[in-house]
This record gives C-alpha cells, structure tokens and sequence, in this order.
C-alpha cells in the first residue's frame, strides 16, 4: 500500500455499492406492460377498502382492508405522497385524498411513481377509469392500448351478428380494435380455466356454439363468452394476430377457481403455439410464480411477471421477487402491477418492486455472488428493457 493511501474500510465500500444500486434503481424509468387505469373520480370509504382488495365480495362489518399488508403499505409508503406523516390513520388519509380530490390524487401517485410506459388493458370496466389519453395526461408519460380478446367477443355478440357469421366478425373486429394496440390478452383463466383444451377448434365447432351463446344471450340479455370452444376460438385468433398474447394466471377475485389457474396446465397449448413465434405472457403468477419460471425456461416464447400479488403482499414482496428469479433467464421475467382503480395501486407497485428487487440483488451482491454492475444491468432488464424488446416499444 503506498504511504498517504487511505484504506477504505469493508462498510464504507459496501455504502457506495450500495447507494450505487439503488441510485440505478430508483432512476430506472420502468414500463408498466399490465396495467388499467387509475380512478376516474372520488370515491367513499367503503368503495376505496373493496377496491383495495382482490376480492369482490363485501367486507365484513367488523374489520378494515387497512389492516392488510395492502393497508398498512398505503399508509406508510402513501400518506407523505398527499402530504401527510407516515402511519396517519385511515381516517386522516381519506380525509385528505377527499379534500385533494381525484384529479390530483392521480396526478401524484402517477406520476410519482417513475413508471415512464404505461401499456395499459382497457377490458374492464373501463367507464370508472381513466382512459388512455387521460393516462397519459395524468402520469406525464406514454400509454399503449392492450385490447382484451373476450370484450371483443362479448361485443361483436350485442351486435346482431348470427352464428354462422361470428367467427370471421369477431376476426374482423380483433384486426380493427388492435390496429394501434401493442398486445392481446385472455382471461380464460376467469371464464373457464387454464386446463382449456389446447387444440384449435374446427369452423363447425365455432359456429355450433356461437349460436348456443346467442341463444342464451337472447333469454338473458347478458353477453359473457364463457364457452370453452369459443374461448379457445378467441385465443387462436389471436395467436393468429401476432401480437404478444398475455393470460392471467393465478391470484385473482373469487370468480376464478385458482387450482385451474397454474399455468403447467398451459403446457400442451404453449407447445402449439411456439412454432407461431408469437411471445405468451403469463401475469400475476403467485402462488405458481416459480412454475410460470419453469415454463418461461423451458419455452422461449413465454415471459411472465409477479405484479398484482406485489400489491397485496406488501411488506412480504420481497420473497416472491427473490422466488421469480430462481429459475428463469433474466430476460424472460418483466415488471407490471395490474394496478386497476385507485392510483396507490399504480404507484405502490413500482415502489414496492424496487425496494424488493434492491434488497434481493444487493443480497447477492454482498455475498459476492454478483457484481454491481450485473444487478445494475438485470434490474433495468426487468423493469424496463425486456417490455420494450417483446411489445416492440420505439
């Protein structure tokens, strides 16, 4: 060691490391490749708690979603965001996203969140959120549309179309409504479930139950594709389509039974679709978040991400984060938060993946495993790089 050199200590090394990482992470300006949008307008109490939930089912009289992990990250990581101290109460914390009102309570939590690409699914209830125009005008930052392929079905069926007619006008209308879009996605996991048969129907399978479904809406006025040879008409065709296809898969509201819901039971599909090139993305995940990182190692058109459950698991994130990063190669897995309503949801999910993905990879980094400049590559991966490589994002 030359006289006058000053020796840097382990700790003070490991401190700029550390601030190294997570400086990078923090800056990462991340694309959201599942979202919806934010909440069009204010809501009451009881309205925020059932929409801070996975469930659509009224809560019990005698507790509070606040005492969730959801809850109690809103309140910690979401209060100062209005202007309030960490931990206020519940009460505190809606009384001033009142007295703020919508307008700006979206315009913080977007664009504080650091979420540079919106790719937004506009499938669900879409007249209670922000449109993708209003997306962007909140959040500062690009939108792209991923057009849901059973809201097409279910309104290509209002239109007067007969049965013999709705695959070839379900076709058209899909070529129409995702001329601009970036991605396709199916909820078959919802109407049905993932043990779906793999194989494409025939015409006449189509057309029989096209007019079964018609039938049916004629006696109850309620258009909701939930046969299952339609629903694999419609994933067909958009296989057919091109653009990246992305499934729900796992954790979601009680309309899905969640034991159909592993995407293993996708296996023989994906194996039929790979010769199409066509990338499958499989949302959500949790609990099969490690099978959906087999899948996307063994297959190379499937990616997959661990949004939704982000949310909902708040403080304990960080275990699913680390668990998706076992098996599958770096540039499969993306980042999304299928944030859907109040805007908390938009901007707790990128703050609690970054906090999450920061504490897994400089665990790695301590122990010598990776360098800092490998964790530093993999996070913007993640966060931002391999959506815009699959969506094909200028």
């Amino acid at each position: 060691m030359k006289r006058g050199a000053v020796m840097r200590s382990p700790m003070s090394t490991e401190a700029s490391v550390v601030s190294d990482l997570e400086t990078v992470i923090n800056n990462l300006q991340l694309v959201d490749h599942h979202v919806h949008g934010a909440l069009a307008a204010d809501v009451r109490r009881e309205d925020f708690e059932q929409l801070i939930t996975g469930s659509d089912r009224p809560l019990p009289d005698w507790m509070t979603q606040f005492d969730s992990q959801v809850g109690l990250a809103i309140r910690r990581w979401c209060a100062p965001i209005l202007g309030l101290e960490p931990h206020d109460s519940p009460e505190g914390y809606l009384a001033r996203r009142t007295e703020l009102g919508a307008e700006e309570v979206n315009r913080r939590f977007l664009r504080g969140a650091g979420i540079g690409r919106f790719l937004v699914e506009t499938g669900y209830q879409s007249e209670l959120v922000l449109d993708l125009e209003a997306m962007a005008s909140a959040s500062g930052h690009p939108t792209d549309e991923v057009v849901r392929l059973e809201a097409v079905a279910d309104a290509v069926a209002q239109s007067g179309v007969e049965a013999a007619s709705f695959a070839e006008r379900f076709k058209e209308v899909l070529w129409a409504r995702s001329k601009d879009a970036v991605g396709l996605k199916s909820i078959v996991a919802y109407r049905y479930g993932l043990d779906f048969n793999a194989d494409r129907p025939s015409q006449e399978e189509v057309e029989s139950a096209a007019g079964r479904w018609l039938r049916d809406i004629e006696v109850t006025g309620l258009a909701r594709v939930k046969d299952p040879v339609l629903l694999r008409y419609l994933i067909w065709t958009g296989v057919d389509r091109g653009l990246p296809l992305q499934f729900h898969v796992g954790y979601g509201d009680p309309d899905v039974e969640l034991h159909r819901c592993d995407p293993l039971l996708m296996t023989k599909f994906i194996k039929q679709v790979a010769p199409y090139g066509v990338p499958i993305m499989l949302l959500h995940c949790y609990p099969y978040h490690r099978h959906a990182g087999y899948l996307a190692q063994v297959f190379p058109n499937v990616y997959f991400d661990v949004g939704l459950a982000i949310n909902y698991l708040g403080a304990a994130a960080i275990a699913v984060l680390a668990e998706s990063l076992e098996l599958a190669p770096f540039g499969k897995l993306l980042f999304s938060t299928d944030a859907w309503g109040p805007a908390e949801l938009h901007y707790l999910g990128a703050l609690l993946w970054r906090r999450g993905i920061y504490r897994v990879l400089q665990k790695w980094v301590d122990a010598g495993e990776w360098s800092q400049s490998e964790a530093s590559r993999i996070a913007g991966m993640i966060g931002a790089e391999n959506a815009r490589r699959v969506y094909e994002l200028s």
